[in-house]
């Protein structure tokens, strides 16, 4: 098992280029399925989920290859509609060709999915919005099945704002009989970039980005090209880098639009920067002040932020409460931040962070995505050295993580199972 290492103390200093946004890309992966012809996707990070989902279509049947942050994808013909098991449980986000092959192929048979143990995220949403959609669906033996010769617009209600579930329900109503609405519909940047990728091939859609998304359905999508939007996510999380050690970054290629909620919070808790149209400059030479945060769905603060957040509040004076709204189980970083001495207590769906504390490296262990995010940048504060375990999370979300931190001045070195300790700069 791979394990990261980490030399801290040391203020991140330089430039950094933002990838493309795993979150949208895994999506517009999936919609290819919905037409023919060759798509060409533009700034696609080379993350483990990425790669995940191209191997899930390549089963599927189409052609998926990958030239650098390119991928090329024809879907023109489809060898099989089941998502194996295998593949699945290790990616949520497969159950993203549920939609796109129904509305296509007429059937589709998908594994229910796995990911981060950060809580349940149940499918029944999708599942409802198909049936509504007039498709027969069935759960046999852990495996999502759903037929119909074509699907017919509806009027959908989510009860509560779900991304993969509007994405889902999008996909599949660009190719259903007359027109769908979802209402309370997710509003996420991804969903946009969807949308604005299937309008491109010839769907027809209004009012992604808001709460009532209308589509109008057509009977074929042709092939596109399309440049996936900056990751939000991995621009918060090298923004946070640079507070946590008190660093001067600048993150080039991003989009500051929509980290609204994190940059607020940000200039709360005293961090400087300069928002230009597709760069932020940051400097937290300043100390610190603990604030108060809750998550919420966007544009709220995203709960992808909150591991990073809460790891920063551990340098920050005075008390700090974060509220997590979005995931039942999203707080396992902090008994790991506690082994490097944070002082941070788990109150139901709040964490109260005393502040400031000198964090010390130790041996932690990882056990999702973001929550591995925010041990790496506690481990950039810490005096002495962090070994984080299980960062095989941090693949499937961040692109070259370990080098771009390099890029900006920290020791880390990623170390193979039964390797010696390398040099760390």
């Amino acid at each position: 098992m791979d394990r990261t290492v980490i030399t801290g103390g040391i203020p991140l200093r330089g430039e950094v280029q933002i990838s493309g946004a795993k979150n949208a890309t895994l999506p517009i992966f999936a919609s290819t399925i919905l037409g023919g012809g060759e798509c060409v996707i533009t700034n696609v990070p080379r993350v483990v989920d990425v790669l995940t989902m191209g191997k899930l279509l390549g089963i599927l049947g189409a052609k998926v290859h990958h030239e650098g942050s390119r991928a090329l994808i024809n879907a023109d013909v489809i060898t099989s509609t089941q998502a194996p098991y295998d593949l699945v449980k290790t990616m949520r986000a497969s159950v993203l060709v549920l939609g796109p092959l129904l509305a296509r192929w007429g059937e589709a048979t998908v594994s229910m999915p796995g990911g981060c143990a950060i809580g349940s995220r149940p499918v029944n949403l999708h599942l409802a919005g198909l049936a509504k959609m007039g498709a027969e669906v069935s759960m046999e033996h852990g495996y999502i099945r759903a037929k119909a010769k074509r699907l017919t617009g509806a009027q959908i209600y989510c009860d509560t704002p779900t991304v993969t579930g509007t994405e889902n329900l999008m996909m599949a109503a660009s190719l259903a009989r007359g027109t769908t609405v979802i209402e309370n519909a997710a509003k996420e940047p991804e969903i946009v970039d969807l949308a604005n990728f299937l309008v491109k091939r010839g769907a027809r859609i209004a009012g992604a980005g808001s709460d009532v998304i209308t589509i109008e359905g057509v009977r074929e999508l042709h092939e596109s090209d399309h440049d996936i939007i900056p990751d939000r996510i991995e621009t918060g999380t090298y923004l946070v880098a640079g507070a946590i050690t008190r660093g001067a970054v600048t993150l080039n290629r991003c989009c500051p639009n929509h980290l609204d909620a994190l940059l607020m919070k940000l200039r709360e808790a005293g961090v400087e920067m300069q928002v230009e149209k597709e760069r932020i400059r940051l400097n937290a030479a300043s100390r610190l002040k603990g604030i108060d945060i809750r998550t919420l769905p966007y544009p709220g603060f995203p709960t992808d932020m909150q591991a990073q957040m809460v790891a920063l509040m551990t340098i920050a004076d005075g008390m700090s409460v974060i509220t997590e709204t979005v995931f039942e189980s999203r707080f396992m970083h902090v008994e790991e931040l506690r082994r490097m001495g944070a002082e941070i207590k788990v109150e139901g769906n709040r964490a109260v962070v005393a502040g400031p504390t000198r964090l010390a490296g130790a041996p932690v262990m990882a056990s999702d995505l973001r929550a591995s995010a925010g041990l790496v940048l506690a481990g950039l504060a810490a005096e002495g050295t962090t070994e984080i375990l299980r960062v095989y999370h941090l693949d499937r979300g961040y692109e070259r993580m370990e080098e771009k931190l390099r890029g900006l001045g920290a020791m880390i070195t990623r170390h193979k199972e039964g390797a010696a300790p390398a040099e760390t700069r």
